[in-house]
């Protein structure tokens, strides 16, 4: 099952939230896990927002070998330069803190980006049962 949500404004990161923890329950994942894969989701709407001016996130729910939620954050955004040094604790851009990215990266199983500059993000994390 996936599920495509677009995140536009401060209410979608708040969709996107109450959507991934719904998914998280479903799929089985421990109260711990749901946090972290929620808090992540939180982070990388947020970030979507905040430095490409939206985009989408893909919510999958897998229950095949592994049983988890996916999420697959797009944006057309600017991209990213130097994918190293922004995943870098206390390297920002912006206003923050610089620990959305590095932090969204630890609280999952999984991670991947993608990025290129003047075309956009890709973000693919998973956290896993």
């Amino acid at each position: 099952m996936t599920e495509r949500i677009e995140i536009r404004s401060p209410e979608d990161v708040v969709r996107v939230r109450q959507r991934v923890r719904a998914l998280a329950v479903e799929s089985g994942l421990s109260l711990v896990d749901q946090t972290k894969v929620v808090t992540a989701a939180s982070e990388l709407a947020r970030n979507t927002i905040d430095y490409a001016g939206g985009g989408i996130v893909e919510v999958e729910v897998l229950n095949g070998a592994r049983h988890g939620v996916r999420l697959t954050f797009e944006d057309q955004g600017p991209g990213i330069p130097d994918i190293n040094t922004a995943l870098r604790d206390g390297f920002t851009t912006g206003k923050g803190l610089g620990l959305g990215l590095g932090g969204a990266k630890r609280l999952c199983s999984e991670f991947a980006i993608e990025s290129v500059v003047g075309q956009g993000t890709r973000v693919v994390c998973a956290r896993w049962k």
